[in-house]
């Protein structure tokens, strides 16, 4: 094992923004996740939420960029396996699929949680 280098460190960063790059250039869906994310935090500050509030918004918004980084990357390595339609990898894509679904969908039930309340008050 190499010893630690904090030039490799450095790199690392930079591999994980081109993976960013890659996420934004090539997935539509994280323009949703993305106006989603300008959307939640912009509502956080409207509404002065709580840190606590903060803290699980923060944790849905890494879920389901989380969720669709990996589905990608899924995605991805799949088509470099096969170009042809092979059950196997047709399953491990809806799979990665479902994972990004279930990330949204309990990424909205938090926020109705969090913002139900602030948006009744307000009324």
């Amino acid at each position: 094992m190499p010893a630690f280098s904090i030039l490799r460190r450095l790199k690392s960063f930079v591999f994980a923004c081109q993976g960013a790059r890659t996420l934004l250039a090539t997935q539509h869906n994280t323009w949703i996740h993305a106006v989603a994310t300008v959307a939640v935090v912009v509502s956080g500050f409207a509404w002065k939420v709580s840190l606590l509030e903060w803290a699980l918004l923060v944790f849905a918004i890494g879920l389901v960029w989380l969720a669709e980084a990996l589905n990608t990357a899924i995605e991805f390595l799949a088509d470099e396996v096969s170009q042809e339609k092979r059950e196997r990898i047709g399953k491990a894509k809806d799979l990665g699929a479902f994972g990004v679904l279930v990330s949204a969908i309990t990424s909205a039930v938090i926020g109705l949680i969090l913002f139900l309340p602030h948006f009744l008050s307000t009324q």
